[in-house]
């Protein structure tokens, strides 16, 4: 009588490092607390929650005679400053790269502020050659920049590589910024110590570490971390404009709106967008510090947390 064979045992051994572990416990802890956070206080329940400690005296402030330099303005976030800071009597150049979209939002702008001082100014902010294009123009207008906003931000989840050799979401969110910056310091140096830049970051950088692979070409594309990283990026470089230019009398400053409904948004996440139908803020709501910083009389430079914290509890922490 013959036996039965043994059954076949198979054993797969996994080896898994602590150190693997824990990382993958940390951006899961991390991952979660952002979203936690993030809903109690960027949306538009946290806004209306914040707004009881505004003070309306000081978002109702004219600037007349000052001139803003708005870029990625003719929609979402940027629209709203522009229209924003228009109403309270600046003379507003918006930034855009489309000329059509451009001047349609121009001429909604002049037609419901009543300012005429709104003009477009077309410029692509992914490339270099075209921002110190725009630069140049700019100074033969030979008149001072009171208000630099670094609006102009980009979500694509593809990887593009742009006509001058760059990953396209770092093109426009960190190059851009950068050499906007640099290239319009020397017209705002005019109006000091009036002279403030702005860098509208994003919540997604709470959650994304300074890293030096800025065109993320050491792993698998991912539009999203590389978008958070970049306006990580945004900050810092915020500090470190403030060290380096401190005694020019421009003020550097860095926040974020919070998580807003705008076109970028329903175009780049639309998951998120859906699952936070009604949610989100609108994008006035999102672009109310970003109005504020220019009316205010008295501000330090640098780090804003402390400074604005009570306009929207959302001024990016620096530090």
């Amino acid at each position: 009588m013959q036996s039965a064979p043994p059954n076949p045992t198979i054993r797969i051994q996994i080896r898994v490092s602590l150190l693997s572990v824990a990382m993958f416990l940390l951006k899961a802890w991390r991952s979660t607390a952002f979203g936690v956070y993030g809903y109690l206080n960027f949306t538009k329940s946290g806004f209306l929650e914040h707004s009881k400690d505004f003070n309306p005296e000081d978002m109702a402030r004219r600037i007349d005679g000052k001139n803003c330099v708005i870029t990625g303005a003719n929609s979402g976030i940027g629209y709203a400053t522009a229209h924003g800071l228009a109403s309270r009597g600046a003379t507003v150049y918006m930034v855009c790269r489309n000329k059509e979209r451009g001047e349609d939002a121009v001429s909604k702008i002049q037609s419901s502020t009543g300012n005429q001082n709104v003009h477009l100014e077309v410029c692509d902010l992914s490339s270099v050659r075209d921002i110190k294009s725009f630069s140049s123009r700019f100074k033969e207008k030979d008149i001072p920049v009171h208000v630099l906003v670094n609006n102009a931000g980009l979500l694509e989840n593809k990887r593009v590589t742009t006509s001058e050799g760059y990953e396209l979401n770092f093109a426009v969110n960190v190059l851009g910024t950068y050499c906007m910056t640099e290239l319009m310091l020397p017209i705002l140096e005019k109006s000091q110590p009036d002279a403030r830049i702005i860098t509208v970051s994003s919540g997604g950088m709470y959650a994304a570490p300074l890293t030096t692979d800025l065109q993320f070409n050491s792993s698998k594309f991912d539009g999203v971390t590389q978008y958070s990283s970049n306006k990580r990026v945004q900050v810092a470089l915020t500090e470190k404009w403030a060290e380096k230019y401190g005694d020019k009398g421009i003020g550097f400053y860095s926040m974020h709106p919070g998580w807003a409904e705008t076109p970028g948004v329903a175009k780049s996440l639309p998951s998120f967008s859906k699952s936070f139908e009604g949610k989100l803020r609108t994008s006035d709501e999102g672009a109310d510090t970003v109005i504020c910083l220019p009316l205010k009389h008295h501000i330090g430079t640098g780090n804003l947390f402390a400074e604005i914290a009570p306009y929207n509890n959302r001024s990016v922490e620096t530090k």
